[in-house]
């Protein structure tokens, strides 16, 4: 899966004004990416409200996001939920030969118990044709998937290949790193800490500032991949104070705000979810500005 090593970006769904889905700003958002170095895709994940589409729209996204791309870079697919049997299904249901794995995140909300994650993945293992990213995010699922379950995941599901780890641990990445099978890859989902996983063995990160600052948040990657160091910590610095203001008011509002100003789509989302506020703007805006 060399596919999945360097950065990856979650895309945002552009909405218009009266939040129906730009499809054009959608276009312009993937072509920006692969034009500044981007090395992989991650469409309908978390940042890209799926939550919020219909089906219908989740098929347009999908269909936007395969045409822009025209195999230019790979592309990873989000499928989770916290109902097994209808993630399984949905696994089942589509076509995903446009895809080179899909990312699933650890079920939601119901907080089950490490047995229960591991069966839970095993049962999407049992069904997927693509490779799986497990997904860990804490602070939104309200549970953690510990080491041991990761790697025993590992360990007994060759299709099982990768985790975007979001625990902001970085103790529980160097077990991780430690303990993980020899081709099974630990990719960061927090943009803060995305260096410094690199640098201790992980395999890159999927990213939400990345797709507002592509080009020198890829390189950053590609340096600490290489073991460049120095240049890559200067490009952290150079980015880090975005990445406190994109998180700021919620992921993705600070982020579109940040697109808004770059000229590729609006900064509107859909409720729940509100748009970056006027102070929070201005903030990115003179960061952009000063960039």
């Amino acid at each position: 899966m060399k596919e999945l090593i360097g950065t990856g970006v979650a895309l945002v769904t552009p909405f218009n004004q009266d939040k129906s889905v730009d499809f054009e700003g959608l276009k312009r958002l993937v072509n920006y990416q692969i034009a500044n170095g981007i090395n992989y895709l991650v469409l309908l994940g978390t940042t890209g409200e799926p939550a919020t589409l219909t089906l219908k729209e989740i098929e347009q996204v999908k269909d936007t996001v395969v045409k822009t791309t025209n195999g230019r870079v790979p592309l990873v697919l989000g499928i989770g939920g916290n109902n097994t049997n209808a993630v399984v299904d949905e696994i089942k249901t589509t076509d995903l030969s446009d895809y080179c794995a899909i990312l699933s995140v650890s079920p939601y909300y119901n907080k089950p118990t490490q047995e229960g994650i591991y069966q839970h993945f095993k049962a999407i293992a049992a069904v997927s044709s693509k490779p799986i990213i497990i997904y860990n995010v804490p602070s939104r699922t309200g549970s953690n998937i510990d080491p041991s379950t990761v790697i025993r995941l590992a360990n007994n599901f060759e299709n099982i290949v990768a985790i975007k780890e979001a625990a902001g641990d970085m103790i529980q990445v160097f077990r991780l790193i430690q303990k993980k099978p020899a081709n099974f890859m630990v990719i960061s989902g927090d943009d803060m800490i995305a260096l410094p996983m690199v640098l201790a063995g992980g395999s890159g990160v999927i990213s939400v500032i990345g797709q507002g600052l592509p080009k020198d948040f890829s390189e950053m990657i590609q340096m600490a991949l290489k073991g460049n160091v120095k240049i890559a910590n200067e490009l952290h610095y150079k980015i880090m104070e975005s990445i406190d203001y994109i998180f700021e008011e919620g992921n993705p509002a600070g982020i579109k705000a940040l697109l808004k100003k770059l000229n590729i789509c609006l900064g509107d989302v859909r409720l729940p979810l509100v748009n970056a506020s006027y102070d929070l703007q201005q903030k990115i805006n003179t960061f952009v500005d000063n960039y």
